[in-house]
C-alpha cells in the first residue's frame, strides 16, 4: 500500500505546492510528540518507586475522568477551535485552545499552532483563487454576451443589406498596444431603405456599449457622405491567444481578402468574429481547468488534515480529531460550493455555445484525456535500438573492407556523403537529449507541458522522443550500408551518391506530410515554431519560440552541413553549378558567414521584439549576448581562411568576451544561480534536485563545454578523416551542453511559476473597454 505522503506528493499541483498543507512538517511534529513521551516513561521507571506509582495512578485517573465524562457528555471538548477575525482586516482565522490534559505539553501546543497556521493558509489561498476564478467567469459571461449580441447585429445587417454585388460595410484596421492586434470594425447600412437604425439594433448597441464595446463612430452622431449611419466596434484579437501567427499573417490575409472580395464595400469580417469566438472558447477551457485544479486542491487538503489528525489521536491516545475535523469541514475551502456551481455553469455554457449541445464533444475540450504510456512504444524503442547497433557494426565492417577511409577514396566520400549523415546524427543526438530532458522533467514534477503550452493529449513523451531518435538513426545507418554495398558492387559514384540526398528529401516530405501519421501534431508544431523564429520581429515571442531558437544556436554545424548537402544535390543531380563551389569560393564563404550569423540574429530579433512588447531592458541586455556571439562567430570564420597573428588576437578577444557574457547569462539569468544571499551557497533558494553537488558539477561542466571553441582556433595539423571526426565531436559536445542547459533553464522557469502560483494560463480576451 502506497503511503499517503507519497500519494500526496504525486497528486498535488506543483505550482501550488507551497499553498498545500505541509503534511510532512506536521508529521515530523507528531514524531516529536511521540519521542517526548519516552523520556518521561524511562524517568518514572528509574526514579523513586512510590513516586512513580502515585504519578501513574494520578495520570490514569486523569485520563479515565476525561474519557468517562466524555462518554457521559458528548459536548465535552478536549480541544476547542475558535474562529476569530484578524485585527485590521475582515480575514477569519482559526485558533485552537487546549484542554487541561494537553496544556502542559509544549510539543502538543506547537503541533496545534502549526495546524492552525496550515488551516488558515489553505483557507486564505482557496478564497483568493476562488475569487479570481469567479471574477474570471463573470468576465467571460460578459464577453460571450457581447459576442452573441454582435452576431445578432451582423445577422440583422446581412438580412437587411443589398445583394453581395453591392457590399455595404467598410473595415478600418487599427493598431493597438504591443500585446494585442486590435481590429476596429465599422459597419453601416448601404441601402437607402435601411438608412435608419432599427429600434432593436439601438437596444443591442446600447447593451454592447454597457458591456465594454466601443462604437468608434456612433450612427446617431456620424453619417456617411450619402447620409447613412456609420458605426464601428473595436475588437481586440490578442496574437498570443488567437494564433501565434500573429500580426503579419492576420493583417495581410484579411486585407487581401477585403481587397479581392469587397474592394469598395463596408463589412464586418466574419473571420475576426470567428477568431474572437475561438479565444473565448480557449478562455473557458482554461477557466474549467483552473476550477478542476482548485477542486483537487480542496480534496487533497481535506484528506491530509484527516490523516494527520488520526496520527495525532494514535500518538496521544485521545480523540481530538473529531472536533477539529468538524471545524475543517465548516471552513471555507470545504463548505463553499462556488467552484462546483461554476464548473457546472461552464459545462452548460460550453455545451450550448461551443459544442452544439453535444455534451460528449464539450467534455473532450474541457477534460482532454492524456495518452497513457504504451508498452508497445517501449518495445519499439528497444527493437530499433538493437537494429541500429547491428547495422552500425555492419557499416563499420563494410567501411573497413571497402577501404572507404583510405587516402584515395576518402575525399570524395567525405564531401558528398559525410555532410548528410552528420545532419541526421546531430539531429538524432538532439532528439535523444530532448528525450532525456522529458524524462528528468517528468521525474522531478516540472510541468513542461504548461510551460511550453503544449496540449497534454498530443505532447511528446520521453519514450516517443527516444523512438523517433532510434528510428531515424536506424534508417540513416541502413541507407549508409546500402550505399556502401552498391559502391562495392561497382556502381559509379555519380549513380549512388544521390542516396543521401534522396533520404533527406524523404524526411522533409515526412515532416510536412498532411496525413495524421507519425506524430503529426508535433511535426506541425515544430514547423510553426520554426516559422515564428525565421520571422522573429513580426511575431509575438512565446517561451517555446525562444527556447527552440536557443537550440538552433547550438546546431550551426548541422545547418552548415545541410547547406553543403543542398549544394551537392543541385550540383550533382540538377547540374546547376560545379560541385567544387560547395567547398570553396566567394559564394561558399558568404553562405558560411550567413549561416554562422542566422541563429544568433534570429535570437537577437526575438529579444528586440520582447523588449518592444514588455519594455524590459533585460531583453536588450540579452540581445547584446547574441550580438557578441555573432561577432565572435564571424571572427572565427575569417580566421579559418586568414591565418595571421592579428586575426588570432581578434578571435581570442571576441570569443573570450562572448563566452564570459554567455556564462554569466547561463548562471545568473537562465539558471538563477550565483546568488550570494541564497540559503544554498551560490545557487538559489529553491532547488528541485536534493543533491546540491549536482548543481556545482553542472556549472563546472557548462564552463568546460562553453570553451570548446579553443580547439577550432588552434589549427592543429590533422588528417582529413581525423579533422572531420574532431569537428563532429565538438558539434556533438555542444548539443550535449544544450541538452544539459535545457533542464536547468526549465527548472528555473518552473520555480518562477511556483513562486507566483501560476498553474493556469491567462488568455487575453478579444473585447475590451477603451477606458482600460
Amino acid at each position: 500500500m502506497v503511503k499517503f505522503s507519497k500519494e500526496l506528493e504525486a497528486q498535488l499541483i506543483p505550482e501550488w505546492k507551497e499553498a498545500f498543507v505541509n503534511y510532512w512538517q506536521l508529521k515530523k511534529q507528531i514524531k516529536r510528540i511521540k519521542l517526548s513521551k519516552i523520556p518521561k516513561q524511562s524517568h518514572t521507571a528509574e526514579g523513586d518507586f512510590g513516586h512513580s506509582i502515585f504519578n501513574s495512578i494520578h495520570l490514569l485517573a486523569k485520563k479515565f475522568s476525561y474519557n468517562f465524562s466524555g462518554s457521559r457528555d458528548d459536548n465535552f471538548n478536549i480541544i476547542k477551535v475558535r474562529k476569530k477575525t484578524r485585527k485590521g482586516s475582515d480575514e477569519e482565522i482559526y485558533e485552537t485552545e487546549l484542554a487541561q490534559l494537553f496544556s502542559e505539553e509544549d510539543e502538543v501546543r506547537v503541533f496545534f499552532v502549526r495546524l492552525d497556521e496550515e488551516l488558515n493558509k489553505v483557507n486564505q489561498f482557496y478564497k483568493k483563487q476562488e475569487g479570481e476564478f469567479v471574477e474570471r467567469g463573470e468576465t467571460l459571461n460578459k464577453q460571450l454576451q457581447i459576442l452573441h449580441d454582435l452576431k445578432q447585429i451582423i445577422s440583422d445587417r446581412r438580412w437587411k443589406s443589398s445583394p453581395p454585388s453591392k457590399p455595404s460595410n467598410a473595415e478600418v484596421f487599427s493598431r493597438s498596444p504591443p500585446r494585442n492586434s486590435d481590429y476596429s470594425e465599422s459597419f453601416g447600412d448601404s441601402d437607402e431603405t435601411n438608412s435608419e437604425v432599427s429600434q432593436t439594433d439601438e437596444a443591442i448597441m446600447t447593451t454592447l456599449e454597457r458591456n465594454g464595446i466601443n462604437f468608434v463612430n456612433s450612427g446617431r452622431r456620424t453619417k456617411t457622405k450619402k447620409g447613412k449611419p456609420k458605426m464601428g466596434i473595436r475588437i481586440d484579437v490578442p496574437v498570443i491567444a488567437s494564433n501565434p501567427s500573429g500580426a503579419i499573417t492576420a493583417i495581410t490575409s484579411m486585407l487581401w481578402e477585403d481587397l479581392v472580395n469587397n474592394p469598395t464595400g463596408e463589412f464586418i469580417h466574419k473571420r475576426k468574429i470567428q477568431c474572437a469566438e475561438k479565444i473565448i472558447r480557449s478562455a473557458f477551457v482554461e477557466l474549467y481547468r483552473g476550477l478542476g485544479l482548485l477542486k483537487t486542491y480542496s480534496t487533497l487538503n481535506m484528506v491530509a488534515f484527516s490523516k494527520i489528525l488520526k496520527k495525532f489521536d494514535k500518538v496521544s491516545c485521545q480523540k481530538a480529531s473529531t472536533n477539529y475535523l468538524k471545524e475543517v469541514k465548516r471552513s471555507h475551502f470545504i463548505s463553499s460550493d462556488k467552484v462546483v456551481r461554476l464548473m457546472d455553469e461552464v459545462e452548460s455554457i460550453f455545451t450550448k455555445h461551443f459544442a452544439n449541445n453535444d455534451r460528449k464533444k464539450a467534455m473532450k475540450f474541457l477534460r482532454p484525456q492524456q495518452n497513457k504510456d504504451s508498452h508497445m512504444t517501449t518495445f519499439l524503442v528497444g527493437l530499433s535500438t538493437g537494429c541500429f547497433v547491428s547495422l552500425f557494426c555492419v557499416y563499420a565492417i563494410l567501411a573497413h573492407l571497402c577501404g572507404i577511409f583510405s587516402p584515395s577514396k576518402e575525399p570524395a566520400y567525405m564531401k558528398t556523403v559525410y555532410p548528410v549523415f552528420s545532419v541526421f546524427a546531430l539531429l538524432s543526438l538532439h532528439l535523444f537529449m530532448y528525450g532525456c530532458n522529458l524524462f528528468m522533467w517528468r521525474s522531478t514534477r516540472i510541468n513542461y507541458n504548461f510551460i511550453f503550452e503544449f496540449s497534454p493529449s498530443t505532447a511528446l513523451k520521453h519514450r516517443d522522443a527516444f523512438l523517433i531518435c532510434t528510428t531515424l538513426m536506424t534508417t540513416v545507418v541502413g541507407a549508409m550500408v546500402i550505399h556502401l554495398l552498391l559502391r562495392a558492387a561497382g556502381f559509379a559514384p555519380g549513380q549512388i551518391d544521390a542516396i543521401p540526398g534522396i533520404l533527406l528529401l524523404c524526411f522533409i516530405a515526412l515532416l510536412i506530410c498532411p496525413f495524421d501519421i507519425f506524430y503529426r501534431p508535433t511535426r506541425y508544431c515544430f514547423i510553426r515554431v520554426i516559422r515564428n523564429i525565421v520571422c522573429s520581429p513580426f511575431y509575438k515571442v512565446l517561451l517555446v519560440d525562444f527556447f527552440m531558437a536557443d537550440q538552433l544556436t547550438s546546431q550551426i554545424p548541422l545547418l552548415r552541413h545541410l547547406e553543403t548537402t543542398g549544394c551537392h544535390i543541385l550540383a550533382d543531380v540538377f547540374k546547376i553549378h560545379n560541385p567544387e563551389t560547395c567547398h570553396s569560393g566567394r559564394l561558399y564563404m558568404e553562405i558560411t558567414y550567413i549561416i554562422s550569423f542566422l541563429p544568433y540574429f534570429w535570437r537577437a530579433m526575438q529579444c528586440l521584439r520582447r523588449w518592444y512588447d514588455d519594455n524590459d531592458v533585460n531583453h536588450l541586455a540579452n540581445m547584446g549576448k547574441y550580438v557578441s556571439a555573432m561577432v565572435a562567430a564571424g571572427a572565427r570564420v575569417t580566421y579559418s581562411r586568414i591565418d595571421n597573428p592579428l586575426w588570432f588576437g581578434i578571435v581570442l578577444t571576441t570569443s573570450a568576451v562572448a563566452t564570459t557574457y554567455q556564462l554569466y547569462w547561463d548562471f545568473v539569468k537562465d539558471w538563477g544561480f550565483l546568488n550570494p544571499n541564497s540559503r544554498n551557497p551560490w545557487l538559489r533558494d529553491d532547488l528541485v534536485l536534493r543533491n546540491k553537488s549536482v548543481y556545482y558539477m553542472s556549472m563546472g561542466l557548462n564552463v568546460v563545454l562553453r570553451v570548446t571553441w579553443v580547439e577550432t582556433v588552434m589549427h592543429f595539423k590533422l588528417e582529413p578523416v581525423q579533422s572531420r571526426l574532431v569537428e563532429f565531436l565538438l558539434a556533438s559536445l555542444e548539443v550535449i551542453r544544450r541538452g544539459h542547459w535545457n533542464f536547468y533553464r526549465l527548472e528555473n522557469e518552473h520555480l518562477n511559476n511556483v513562486g507566483r502560483y501560476r498553474a493556469v494560463k491567462t488568455v487575453p480576451l478579444p473585447f475590451r473597454d477603451d477606458s482600460d
